[in-house]
């Protein structure tokens, strides 16, 4: 099968410069049978990123594209407290750059209005938009979204399709919390290898909204994988999950770009 993974780190891993991270992901990646990896986010991050360190993370990534360029894909760390500078990366990283989606972590929830310009700019880039979303049973970070603040974001841009990133943790909550809104997908990385979770996912929302990533190298491929690999639904719809889903989410802009896929 054609295996792109959707969510992938450069912390976690071995290296002291971005090119050795990449360089160690992709060797991990080859043993299980990966092919593209998107990559976002650099060496270190911050809960609450200043707009410079949104800028050093990013030129981290981009070297990292630049020396493995067949092989990965980059969305652009973003943030939903520094309107003005993301704006600025995404034209410097997306529109002018090889970037192909944006990534929205925390800091900032995304069911304030304040990050519509972002939302409105990448559509209009054609741009894959990723956006980190929790339950957590503790409480989430501050400035941390779920599934519900998610949700909004879809109610206002309809039209615009938006990966929810980590199925929201819990994931029985996550997939029931998107399910109505046919813009929003389902990506499966970052929980326990739980039986079951890619079965109902499929189940509710459909196997064409359902993404394979890992959360490498916050996360083993393998357990990752294994969602898919023992999920209890047909080849096909492993095939669409693995690769296809996000293949077609990001054609529009591939073609764009001239990136051949």
């Amino acid at each position: 099968m054609r295996i792109w993974d959707l969510h992938c780190h450069l912390s976690g891993v071995a290296g002291l410069t971005p090119e050795e991270r990449m360089g160690q992901l992709l060797g991990y990646a080859d043993r299980v049978g990966i092919e593209r990896l998107c990559v976002y986010m650099g060496l270190k991050w911050s809960q609450d990123p200043s707009p410079d360190d949104l800028v050093k993370q990013n030129d981290e990534v981009l070297r990292a594209l630049a020396k493995y360029p067949d092989r990965t894909f980059g969305f652009v760390y973003l943030s939903a407290k520094h309107i003005q500078r993301s704006l600025e990366e995404l034209e410097r990283c997306v529109a002018n750059g090889p970037m192909v989606g944006i990534k929205l972590w925390v800091a900032g929830r995304c069911d304030t209005p304040e990050i519509d310009p972002v939302i409105e700019r990448a559509a209009e880039l054609q741009a894959v938009i990723f956006q980190h979303t929790w339950f957590k049973t503790g409480g989430n970070y501050p400035g941390e979204s779920t599934p519900d603040d998610i949700v909004a974001l879809a109610r206002r841009f309809p039209n615009v399709p938006i990966i929810c990133g980590h199925t929201g943790g819990t994931w029985e909550l996550g997939v029931r919390a998107i399910r109505e809104h046919k813009n929003l997908y389902a990506d499966l990385a970052g929980s326990d290898p739980t039986a079951g979770m890619t079965e109902m996912a499929v189940r509710e929302l459909g196997v064409e909204r359902v993404i394979y990533g890992s959360d490498a190298g916050g996360r083993s491929f393998a357990s990752q994988l294994g969602k898919v690999h023992g999920a209890q639904i047909s080849e096909a719809d492993k095939q669409r999950i693995f690769c296809d889903n996000l293949r077609e989410l990001m054609l529009p802009i591939l073609k764009l770009k001239g990136i051949q896929a």
